[in-house]
């Protein structure tokens, strides 16, 4: 499953203006950081980028087109400049009065990460409003708060602000911090597997400790199993049980056809993730294995 980061744009990525209406390149100016630490996040990490934004009336007399979009262009070409691309970008028209359910904190525009193959829960919303945190809260994501004005937008906040701060997960001013912070989010997943000859359950996260708690009625195996996350820092749970009256191969074949779905949920799109290798003789004995994860 996908995971999302949903981005604001006035205030998160540029500098909110002073009339809070970006419409001219002259008042165009970049949040500090936001070009290095993005396009880590977005070459580094496994998130989809979507920006999502309200502007107040667009295409009204009080927000022409033509004031708006060199702006917005300017932005994205900055982006890509950059190597950071968008998946989508998700523009509300509404004043805040309309009560529109496409407009932030509602869910109108997001529709299709509601519906689809996304992992929301360990998706984050970015912004510099309580109403984008709303947001999270209303996605079932996560809230990182660009607290640059801590009384900004409160008068939109919903009536429940307490349980809208919970999902608040991250409070910065800083793009560093957010990149730190999403760069240290633990890389999990689960598998069950049943077969005719084994029921097995895989857990596996790989920013751990090196713990392990392994039962798969093979002793020795349980031993190597261990070996794999004492050795490497991940934390490893299998629970394994099959035919070993007939033979040990299948509960084997299956642990390890577990271990490796594991591995690839857990990696997502891999990105950061480079080949490394190295052979080394013992003992006069020389055993070589290559694993492609």
């Amino acid at each position: 499953m996908r995971k999302v980061l949903f981005v604001d744009r006035d205030g998160t990525l540029t500098v909110e203006p002073s009339d809070y209406q970006l419409d001219s390149l002259e008042k165009l100016e970049f949040f500090p950081g936001v070009f290095r630490n993005l396009y880590n996040i977005a070459n580094k990490l496994d998130y989809e980028l979507v920006m999502v934004t309200n502007q107040d009336g667009l295409g009204t007399p009080s927000f022409p087109e033509d004031t708006f979009w060199p702006s917005q262009e300017k932005i994205i070409k900055a982006f890509k400049n950059e190597g950071v691309t968008f998946f989508d970008v998700l523009i509300d028209r509404t004043f805040s009065h309309e009560n529109a359910p496409t407009r932030k904190p509602g869910t109108g525009m997001m529709t299709k990460y509601l519906e689809g193959d996304y992992d929301l829960t360990n998706s984050f919303v970015i912004g510099d409003r309580l109403t984008d945190m709303e947001l999270a809260k209303n996605l079932g994501a996560q809230g990182i708060w660009i607290n640059t004005d801590a009384d900004l937008g409160k008068d939109e906040l919903s009536a429940n602000k307490e349980e809208t701060k919970q999902v608040i997960a991250l409070e910065t001013t800083n793009w560093q911090e957010i990149y730190d912070f999403l760069r240290k989010q633990k890389r999990n997943s689960l598998v069950t597997r049943k077969t005719a000859e084994t029921d097995i359950r895989v857990e596996l996260i790989l920013d751990g400790g090196g713990k392990s708690d392994i039962n798969t009625g093979i002793g020795f195996f349980n031993h190597m199993l261990d070996q794999i996350a004492r050795h490497s820092g991940i934390d490893l749970s299998i629970y394994a049980k099959g035919d070993l009256h007939t033979d040990e191969h299948h509960l084997i074949q299956d642990v390890a056809i577990g271990l490796g779905e594991a591995f690839t949920k857990s990696l997502g799109n891999k990105a950061g993730i480079e080949r490394y290798g190295f052979c080394l003789p013992m003992d006069d004995c020389l055993a070589q294995v290559t694993l492609d994860f």
